[in-house]
């Protein structure tokens, strides 16, 4: 019998999890795998979840939002582990699971996962840190930090858009310089991301970026008079495409490294969660994972 590893956060989005659990064994059986989970606790280390990984498991199965799949690919990447990952999408945005199309129905999602065969995606990689999804900085970007957990988990997505409106409230510009072979840039800035996925927040900004391509997407929304900047804004609150700007008022481009430094005490947010201090060095780990269900 096939084994499977088994692990998730039982705090993650609505707790939900929790009630899927009989549901989520039940399906490996059908398909011939032996379960074993193991629930992640503030009292334990998370690297206990990995102490008997080895070539006897098929795969292991993380479900959690972003953040918490964020923490465990960097405990992944850190015992050098390079078996194929399936994700169960339950946090309350679940960018990274949303730009592979995972099925948020527990059925759909795991069969997906069963049926498919490994491929290696991309990660990124900040100083000394993986991400999965998105690294950023600037308003906005630690929107998810600031939201209290209850508050989030009780409203969902619309805890974002309204700490969003209130970041709005109070624009502040930054002093920043940006190296790479693509491009430089030695000015202020409002925000700033840096995508291996194509959303932050559920906001579709990087929808054109590909998770096995080689290359990061960088958005870089520039200092400008107020008159101009809020409603650039309000469009990226409302998820519109951003191509109607000009490069006086946004850059964008495709880079596989990018160093960033700053003048101006700014924390940075990757995948949620804080970030390490600038300068930052930003750059794509092609073929970072195996991972299951992406077609």
């Amino acid at each position: 019998m096939k084994k499977v590893k088994f692990i998730y956060n039982p705090n993650s989005g609505d707790k939900r999890i929790k009630n899927e659990i009989d549901t989520i064994i039940q399906i490996y059986q059908a398909y011939g795998y032996c379960v074993v989970p193991h629930r992640l606790t503030k009292t334990r280390p998370n690297e206990d979840a990995f102490w008997d990984i080895d070539d006897n498991y098929d795969h292991v199965l993380l479900s959690g939002g972003d953040g918490t799949i964020d923490l465990l690919i960097n405990i992944i990447k850190k015992l050098e582990i390079d078996i194929p990952i399936g994700i169960l999408p339950s946090g309350t945005a679940n960018d990274f699971a949303n730009a592979i199309n995972y099925p948020h129905d527990v059925k759909k999602c795991i069969e997906k996962i069963i049926s498919s065969k490994p491929k290696y995606v991309d990660i990124g990689k900040i100083n000394d840190r993986y991400f999965i999804n998105v690294a950023s900085a600037g308003m906005f970007t630690d929107v998810s930090q600031k939201i209290n957990p209850d508050f989030k988990n009780t409203i969902g997505k619309v805890s974002y858009y309204i700490k969003g409106i209130e970041e709005a409230l109070n624009m502040r510009q930054f002093k920043i310089k940006v190296t790479s072979d693509e491009m430089n840039y030695d000015g202020d800035m409002y925000l700033m991301l840096v995508f291996n996925g194509k959303s932050a927040g559920n906001i579709n900004l990087a929808y054109k970026a590909e998770i096995d391509d080689g290359y990061l997407d960088v958005i870089i929304v520039k200092g400008m008079p107020i008159p101009k900047t809020l409603p650039l804004l309000i469009n990226i609150l409302k998820g519109e495409h951003l191509e109607g700007y000009n490069e006086n008022e946004i850059l964008f481009f495709k880079t596989k490294k990018v160093t960033i430094e700053c003048e101006d005490k700014l924390g940075t947010d990757i995948d949620g969660e804080k970030g390490p201090d600038f300068p930052l060095t930003i750059e794509c780990i092609k073929d970072g994972i195996q991972l299951l269900g992406y077609e």
